[in-house]
């Protein structure tokens, strides 16, 4: 779409960092490097098998648009399951963690690059994630918490540098394994009827209760 001159699209954004690049680079400046390349030699195919653009680069961070939120998201967790798999053997403090943060928004697109709240607001939820993890805003967690089957954590509300109204964030769990099998539902079916089934058991726990007629029985059910 395009207005006063510019093009304007509605974008899913991936903003990724490493963990400490600074310091990591100042003990090891060539081992650094090469990881960094190992692990973008890994990341990069994720994002274009999803239909990511990789919009930009700088240093350690890396800044893609996807058409899709869930592809964009589905990715980040992938990419977090490959650096814990390049991660894995090497020492805790030589590792390159990453920490994501995935954003739905209105951006302005100039030439390769694109601009906006919404861009702003991905590098504000990547600095919020903790290392190995993902943040996803809100308008993520609309799109996809039906979607995909992750363990998302409502972090609360949060302002940010440079953004008018507080962000809701969520952090999401990123599991060793992939592909589990969708028990959400039967979870928030079986919260709601938590209180039915406690009221079986304590009717139950009455019955048992009559029928003994003994200390026993009641001392039982009380611990």
């Amino acid at each position: 779409m395009e207005l006063g001159g510019r093009n304007r699209k509605l974008a899913a954004i991936l903003h990724a960092d490493v963990v400490g690049f600074s310091r990591l680079m100042g003990e090891d400046e060539a081992g650094t490097h090469r990881a960094l390349g190992e692990l973008r030699r890994a990341v990069d195919p994720l994002i274009a098998s999803r239909g990511g653009r990789i919009v930009g680069t700088a240093g350690d961070s890396l800044l893609a648009d996807f058409s899709s939120v869930v592809d964009a998201l589905d990715c980040a967790v992938e990419i977090q399951r490959a650096a814990r798999a390049i991660n894995d053997p090497i020492p805790s403090d030589r590792r390159l963690e990453l920490r994501i943060g995935v954003n739905l928004g209105d951006v302005i697109v100039d030439g390769g690059d694109i601009f906006g709240d919404g861009v702003n607001i991905a590098a504000r939820l990547q600095a919020l994630a903790r290392p190995g993890t993902v943040c996803i805003s809100h308008t993520v967690y609309e799109q996809v918490r039906n979607k995909l089957d992750l363990d998302y954590h409502p972090l609360g509300s949060h302002r940010v540098k440079n953004i008018a109204e507080p962000v809701r964030v969520y952090a999401v769990g990123v599991s060793a394994v992939p592909g589990r099998a969708r028990k959400r539902p039967r979870l928030l079916l079986a919260a709601a009827g938590a209180s039915g089934l406690l009221d079986e058991l304590r009717a139950c726990a009455g019955l048992a209760k009559r029928d003994a007629g003994s200390d026993r029985t009641e001392s039982a059910w009380r611990r």
